[in-house]
């Protein structure tokens, strides 16, 4: 019996999914199911009932896995500190963020880091906010990042910093002469919206109603590119993070105008499994993402 395969009858049971743990440790779907068979084997019990349409572990099966958690995390704890005492940074870092974070805030953290850590690999996956939850509390990827964090009692929660969020529109748009706007004087306009279940959605929906502001949601989309495109062919107005728009701005492409009150913004964090060992490099990767000015490199 093997440390991996325990590992792998971990996140079998964390995910319910076969192919999902596959994934995780970068084997088979077959080699998946094998490991199974050879832990069965080695216990002589059954550890997951197959006769159940839906994914369910024996009484042995959760026993197995209770001890099988704090075996692995007694292991990485192990290699955590044998690296930390060689000062050795090293290994790979899963990481899932949302496209707006992956696409525009994380680009220059992500190169300094690489820079001073040449010998570690960083894995990035674009996903929507929910699905960026489920690949960290299904051990899918070790850390996540996204904006409007929600509490979790099985997650730690990691402040970022914040963004600035502005009114953009077509530069021919009314607006675009502006230096700045009331809220109130967006009601009943074209609105480019995100889809609901995005979280900066909600924020700008709990925003607009405390403003008693009314807007008429033309389009929705999952993520700030195709917002921004929208709006470049004047479909609409929107509110997004500043950091999104910077390129489309200098370019002409769009019109930024501040919105007139308290400042508005858009918090950021980074998200990873409650008692999850963090290895050195994941420890200086976070480090660095926690600096409030992006590093210039």
């Amino acid at each position: 019996m093997q440390i991996d395969s325990l590992k792998v009858f971990c996140d079998l049971t964390e995910t319910e999914s076969f192919t999902k743990a596959a994934q995780i440790n970068h084997v088979t779907q077959s080699a998946v199911s094998q490991q199974i068979a050879s832990l069965e084997r080695q216990f002589k019990t059954l550890l997951i009932e197959r006769s159940k349409k839906k994914f369910r572990l024996t009484r042995e099966g959760q026993i197995l896995y209770e001890y099988s958690k704090q075996i692995i995390q007694t292991y990485d704890s192990l290699l955590s500190r044998l690296q930390g005492i060689k000062d050795i940074v090293s290994g790979t870092i899963r990481v899932a963020t949302i496209y707006s974070i992956g696409l525009h805030d994380l680009p220059p953290y992500l190169k300094s880091f690489l820079k001073q850590f040449p010998t570690v690999n960083v894995h990035i996956e674009y996903r929507r906010a929910n699905q960026v939850y489920e690949d960290v509390l299904g051990n899918v990827v070790d850390l996540g990042l996204v904006a409007y964090p929600t509490k979790d009692a099985k997650l730690e929660m990691v402040p970022l910093r914040k963004d600035r969020l502005v009114l953009i529109c077509h530069p021919l748009h009314p607006l675009a002469a502006r230096t700045s706007v009331k809220l109130t004087e967006l009601n009943h306009s074209k609105f480019i919206s995100f889809e609901p279940d995005i979280p900066t959605r909600k924020a700008i929906d709990k925003l607009l109603k405390e403003s008693n502001v009314e807007v008429t949601s033309v389009m929705e989309f999952d993520n700030v590119e195709t917002v921004k495109r929208a709006v470049e062919i004047d479909a609409g107005i929107s509110i997004v993070p500043q950091g999104t728009v910077n390129q489309e701005v200098a370019a002409k492409t769009l019109a930024q105008v501040h919105i007139e009150g308290p400042e508005l913004y858009r918090p950021l964090g980074a998200i990873h499994k409650k008692n999850k060992v963090l290895s050195p490099a994941m420890k200086q990767f976070l480090n660095l993402l926690k600096a409030e000015v992006a590093p210039k490199v």
